[in-house]
C-alpha cells in the first residue's frame, strides 16, 4: 500500500536537521492527544444530561422550545425517561452504546491494519461528530422516541471505536519502549481531559437546552477529524523518519514457540490474526483484568453526576462540573502508574496495588463523599487517582507493549490489533457497568457500589500469574546485580 505524505504536511515548511524526528514524535504526540480529546468529549454529555431527562424533583422546569409540545407526565422530565422505569431505560442507552463500542472494537483493530490509518481515524472522527449531534437534534425536534436514541447510540458506538485503536498504534509506531509508560501516561491524560471539557461543555446548556449539550461537542469532533485528513503522520517512513527501535522482553522465547508451530515465516507488513495476538504472553490475562477495570470506570463516567444529584441536593450543572474531579484525579493516577511502571518494570504489580487500594476508596466515597464539599472534592479526587491508573496503564503502555512483543518479530502491523482485543474485552465490561447500574440503583446506591468493589477484586485475581513472574524477575534480577557485585570485589582485590 501507498504510502502518501498528507496535504497538510507538504504545504508546511520542510522538517530538517538533526530534530527532525523529534518534531514529528512531538507533533504525533499532540495531534493525537486531542483526537482521543475530542472522543471523549464527545460521549461524555449523556452522564450529565440524564440528570435532566428525569429529574429527582422538578424545582427547575425543563423548557423546550417553543415549536416543542411536552406530552411528559410531568413539566420537568423528557419522555420516554418520565415514568417509573427510567433508570433502566437510561440504562439501556448506555448498554446500546458500548455494546457497539465494543463488537466494533474487534473489527476495528483488522480494519485499521489494512486500510490507510489517517482515512480511517478522520473518517471516523466525522461520523461520530454526526451521530453525537444528531442526539442533541432530539431535543429540537422534539423526538420523544426510545427507538431513536437507542439507534443514535448504536451507530455512534460502532464509529467511535476507530479511535482507540488508531491514536495507540499511531504513538506505538512513534515511540519506542523507553519511557513508554511515563510519556503515554501523560498522554492518556486525554481522556480525563475530554470527560472534563464534555462536562464543562455540557453543563453550560443542560438545565435550559440540554441539545446544544451534544451539538456542540459533535462540531468539535468533526472539526477534529478534518485536521486529521491534512496532517496526521501514521507512520515515520511516511516522511522519511526513523522507526523506534523496541526491545524484547523475558517472554519472547515463550511465545515465539507457540507461534512458530503455526507459521514459519512471517513478513513485517502482514496483519496478524486474532488467534495469533492471544498467543502473545499477557493479552488475555491484561484484557480480563480491563473487563473489570472497564467496568468500574465507565460506571463512574455515565453515572457518577448522577449519583451527586441523587445523593445531594446539587443540580445537573454543578454535580457536572463536580463529577470532573474524579477524572483530575485520574489524570494523576494514570502518570503516576506510568511512572512507577517504568521505574520498576512491573506494569501488572502497579495495577494490582493501585486495585487494591481503590477498593476501600470506593466504599468510603459512598459513605462520606455527600456529607458536605470538601469531603466530595477530596474524596473523588483519590478515588479517581485509584480507579483510573490501572486503566489508563493496560490501554495504553501495556497495549503497546503487548503489540511490539518480541515475539511478533518486528511486526509493526500487530498493534493495533492487540490494542483492539485488550480495549474491546473491556468495553464489554464498559457496556455491563452502567446497564447493570440502572438496574440496580432503583434498589439503592450501596448496592452498586458493593458490584462495583467485586468488580475491583476480580481485576485483581486475574493479574497474579502475571505479578508472580514479575516477582520472579526481580529476585533474579537483584541475584544477578550480587554476582555482579561479588565479581567486581574480586578483581579489586586481585
Amino acid at each position: 500500500m501507498a504510502k502518501s505524505i498528507p496535504l497538510g504536511i507538504k504545504l508546511l515548511p520542510s522538517i530538517g536537521g538533526t530534530d527532525r524526528n523529534v518534531t514529528y514524535k512531538i507533533f504525533i504526540l499532540i495531534l493525537t492527544f486531542f483526537c482521543y480529546t475530542s472522543y471523549h468529549l464527545s460521549r461524555k454529555p449523556i452522564s450529565i444530561v440524564k440528570s435532566v431527562l428525569h429529574r429527582k424533583n422538578c424545582s427547575i422546569p425543563l423548557l423546550p422550545t417553543d415549536k416543542v409540545k411536552f406530552d411528559n407526565s410531568t413539566d420537568c422530565d423528557w419522555a420516554p425517561f418520565n415514568h417509573g422505569d427510567f433508570a433502566t431505560l437510561l440504562g439501556s442507552l448506555d448498554l446500546a452504546y458500548l455494546f457497539a463500542y465494543a463488537v466494533g472494537m474487534f473489527s476495528s483493530g483488522h480494519i485499521a491494519e489494512r486500510m490507510n490509518l489517517r482515512h480511517f481515524l478522520s473518517l471516523g472522527m466525522i461520523t461520530s461528530g454526526i451521530l453525537t449531534a444528531a442526539f442533541g437534534a432530539g431535543y429540537f425536534l422534539g423526538i420523544h422516541m426510545l427507538w431513536y436514541y437507542i439507534l443514535v447510540q448504536v451507530i455512534g458506538g460502532l464509529v467511535q471505536s476507530t479511535g482507540w485503536p488508531s491514536v495507540v498504534t499511531c504513538v506505538g509506531n512513534w515511540y519506542g519502549k523507553g519511557k513508554r509508560g511515563l510519556i503515554m501516561g501523560i498522554w492518556n491524560s486525554h481522556t480525563s481531559v475530554g470527560n472534563i471539557l464534555g462536562s464543562l461543555i455540557a453543563g453550560i446548556w443542560v438545565n435550559h437546552a440540554w441539545g446544544w449539550s451534544f451539538v456542540v461537542p459533535g462540531i468539535i469532533i468533526a472539526s477534529l477529524g478534518v485536521v486529521v485528513f491534512f496532517f496526521l503522520v501514521p507512520e515515520p517512513s511516511t516522511v522519511g523518519c526513523n522507526k523506534p527501535v523496541h526491545h524484547g522482553d523475558e517472554d519472547g522465547e515463550e511465545a515465539q514457540s507457540l507461534i512458530k508451530k503455526r507459521e514459519d515465516e512471517h513478513k513485517e507488513d502482514e496483519a496478524i490474526s486474532l488467534y495469533r495476538a492471544l498467543l502473545i504472553p499477557g493479552v488475555i490475562e491484561f484484557s480480563l483484568c480491563l473487563f473489570f477495570a472497564k467496568l468500574v470506570s465507565y460506571t463512574f463516567l455515565f453515572w457518577l453526576p448522577k449519583y451527586i444529584s441523587y445523593k445531594t441536593s446539587y443540580d445537573a450543572e454543578v454535580a457536572g462540573d463536580l463529577s470532573t474531579l474524579f477524572d483530575v484525579g485520574g489524570i494523576v493516577g494514570g502518570i503516576i502508574a506510568g511512572l512507577v511502571s517504568d521505574f520498576t518494570r512491573g506494569r501488572a504489580s502497579t495495577c494490582v496495588v493501585m486495585l487494591t487500594l481503590a477498593a476501600p476508596m470506593m466504599f468510603v466515597y459512598n459513605e462520606y463523599g455527600s456529607i458536605n464539599y470538601a469531603h466530595s472534592v477530596g474524596l473523588l479526587l483519590v478515588c479517581g487517582f485509584f480507579v483510573n491508573g490501572p486503566y489508563a496503564l493496560i490501554t495504553t503502555a501495556v497495549s503497546a507493549d503487548l503489540g511490539t512483543h518480541k515475539s511478533l518479530q518486528g511486526n509493526s502491523k500487530a498493534l493495533a490489533t492487540v490494542t483492539a482485543i485488550i480495549d474491546g474485552t473491556g468495553s464489554i465490561g464498559a457496556a455491563i457497568g452502567p446497564l447493570l447500574t440502572g438496574v440496580i440503583s432503583p434498589t439503592g446506591w450501596n448496592n452498586v457500589f458493593w458490584m462495583l468493589i467485586a468488580a475491583d477484586v476480580f481485576a485483581m485475581v486475574f493479574l497474579i500469574r502475571l505479578v508472580t513472574k514479575e516477582i520472579h524477575m526481580w529476585r533474579l534480577t537483584g541475584c544477578t546485580r550480587e554476582i555482579e557485585d561479588v565479581t567486581v570485589n574480586i578483581q579489586n582485590t586481585l
